[in-house]
């Protein structure tokens, strides 16, 4: 189809359709075959006025306008005005600009025949078509104007045809449409009775068992009330047992003190409730009054480093004579020289909050620990059954240890205190208050009637348990002392700082031996070996070191950081040394070998290892509230 512009188009009349078919008669008959033929024609009235169309400006409007809020009604209000305008405007243009007419005249009998020749392809036919028709066109028989047009009918047939055949390719894409829909449907049905039938299922089976829960719920507590009771009395039971067996340990101690004592010790003892040992060195007390009156004079005159009481107390201990005999040394597990590693034996959940020390029974397989809850428990091991639980401090407590006999316990907070615990008697029996700033460690005497304590407050000092009072304040450290431990044995004590050194102390004239310089970070503690010949100290980047005590150098500097060490303990057979790091792990090293082997433990930075005396096995705590022990 064929549409004609209505640019310099006039209208057309008789005249020019017979020039027209005239123009068409001279048709190359060779090419006849590619001619073009107009399905339609259609001729646009040209408009007799010459006024063109007439555009009207649109004026820019300022559509983002900060100081208007756009909002939803406002918008709709701008598009609904502009609509109204842009009515106007068609509707003015279309009054003062006139549109043409169109018409249309109908296909001639020779163009509907050709057309269909050419739309069935009979080319041959077309071809004599051709042919016949200008021969008797150029004979004047047959007038091109006279024949006629095709009726109106003839095309609507057409049209309907084409409509009609385009519709039933649509009812037919409609009906496979229909046909998968409905397969669809029929599937989802299936599955929706299928999923409907299993929630049915799933909903039953919940209801019985919500109904057995129930059940369940109602049958245990008809139960609580004998549970509850049940462990109140296996607690007391394990109370009861634990004090039954420091009792006869007390009674067997006193009866072996009556068998072998003399009747000047029995009187002591029953005065003063003094040992055998204090008994015996009562006895030499006035041979060494007169050294004991020089050793004062010469402390006095050195007080810028100690603090010694002037005045003596008629129940003040007497240090003991250093022998350096330790009978511990013969006490080993068959095991303990062979041991190479570690495996966890138990594990047991004992604070609500941070473990920061823990201490083994000397003579049984029973440890106690101390949190930042402000209390301490008491463990059997390795069942990890609570025997005991002592509360009494406002603050943390830090550290314990217990008494060589085992039938007391020293611990010591953050609240500057220092608590003395008795089992017999289930309760504490003395606080000591003269630190003037939290204390991190405390540590018994072989003999046990001296304690040593390291406080935040710069100073190390030494109570004595008889006369329930200070005996000396060491000061020489710059900064916080962490840790204090008595040399077994001995009256040796040794200390770390945070100003990054070690000391060692004379107990008896509270005077600095030695310092032990080489840490380049804050010192977290330091212990001795067994032996005593030997110092393990850690600092908080991880670097561990031993010291030989003799040339008081540094024998083995180990790197474990980057992470804290924050406790080191050797085996009593002393070939293994164990650190506390707080990346979590136990850094176990050979100090034969120089084998370092990492154990996995903690979920939290681990805070104090610590071996039993006869190396059967080891207990270590952390910030994850447990205690673990490894054998």
């Amino acid at each position: 189809m064929a549409t004609m512009t209505a640019t310099n188009v006039r209208d057309v009349g008789p005249k020019d359709v017979q020039t027209r078919n005239n123009a068409s008669t001279r048709i190359d008959l060779a090419n006849i075959a590619d001619v073009p033929y107009y399905v339609e024609k259609r001729y646009v009235r040209a408009v007799d006025n010459g006024d063109e169309f007439q555009y009207e400006e649109v004026p820019v409007e300022e559509f983002y306008d900060d100081d208007k809020e756009d909002t939803l009604d406002a918008l709709i209000r701008n598009v609904k005005d502009q609509q109204r305008e842009s009515q106007v405007i068609t509707t003015s243009t279309s009054a003062a600009a006139p549109r043409g007419t169109l018409t249309t005249q109908p296909e001639a009998v020779d163009d509907f025949v050709r057309n269909f020749l050419v739309r069935m392809g009979m080319k041959k036919t077309m071809q004599q078509f051709q042919i016949e028709w200008h021969n008797l066109s150029s004979s004047g028989r047959i007038k091109t104007n006279e024949c006629g047009y095709l009726p109106d009918v003839v095309k609507h047939n057409e049209e309907l045809s084409e409509k009609m055949k385009l519709l039933e390719s649509e009812v037919d894409r409609y009906r496979k449409s229909a046909e998968k829909a409905r397969e669809e449907f029929v599937k989802m049905k299936k599955e929706r009775d299928y999923h409907r039938q299993h929630h049915n299922r799933i909903a039953q089976e919940k209801n019985n068992l919500v109904t057995f829960v129930k059940r369940l719920k109602s049958h245990l507590s008809t139960f609580e009330p004998q549970l509850d009771e049940l462990k109140s009395k296996y607690d007391g039971a394990m109370r009861e047992k634990m004090v039954y067996k420091l009792e006869k340990e007390k009674l067997q101690n006193e009866l072996n003190a009556l068998k072998l004592g003399t009747s000047t010790a029995l009187q002591n003892t029953t005065e003063g409730e003094l040992g055998p040992t204090q008994t015996k060195l009562r006895e030499l007390r006035h041979k060494e009054e007169k050294k004991k009156q020089a050793v004062t004079t010469e402390q006095q005159r050195l007080s810028g480093s100690t603090e010694l009481t002037n005045e003596s107390h008629p129940r003040d201990s007497e240090f003991p004579v250093d022998t350096g005999n330790n009978p511990y040394l013969n006490r080993f597990a068959e095991d303990a020289f062979h041991r190479s590693t570690l495996t966890l034996a138990k594990e047991i959940e004992a604070h609500e909050g941070p473990i920061s020390c823990a201490a083994i029974h000397p003579r049984k397989h029973v440890a106690v620990t101390v949190s930042d809850d402000r209390s301490w428990k008491m463990w059997a091991i390795p069942e990890g059954d609570m025997i005991m639980k002592g509360e009494g401090h406002s603050d943390w407590v830090s550290g314990i240890d217990f008494h060589p006999s085992g039938n007391k316990m020293a611990t010591c907070s953050g609240d500057t205190s220092i608590k003395i615990w008795d089992f017999s008697q289930k309760k504490c029996i003395h606080t000591f208050t003269n630190h003037l700033l939290p204390v991190w460690s405390v540590h018994f005497h072989s003999c046990g009637d001296f304690i040593a304590s390291a406080s935040q407050d710069k100073t190390v000092r030494l109570w004595d348990l008889n006369s329930l009072r200070c005996r000396t304040v060491m000061r020489g450290h710059q900064d916080s002392v962490h840790s204090a431990e008595l040399l077994m044995f001995s009256n040796i004590i040794l200390s770390s700082s945070v100003d990054k050194s070690l000391m060692l102390w004379d107990a008896r004239t509270g005077l600095a031996e030695h310092t032990f310089v080489g840490h380049v970070n804050p010192c977290n503690q330091a212990t001795f070996n067994l032996r005593g010949d030997t110092i393990a100290s850690c600092d908080s980047k991880g670097i561990v070191k031993l010291w030989d005590v003799r040339t008081i150098k540094s024998m083995v500097t180990l790197d474990l950081g980057p992470y804290s060490a924050n406790s080191v303990s050797f085996h009593p057979a002393g070939q293994l040394l164990t650190a506390a790091s707080s990346d979590r792990t136990i850094k176990l090293y050979n100090i034969g070998t120089e084998q370092l082997i990492p154990l996995s433990s903690h979920h939290d930075e681990v805070q104090y290892v610590k071996f039993d005396l006869k190396g059967q096995y080891m207990v270590s705590t952390g910030r994850d509230r447990t205690l673990r022990v490894w054998s």
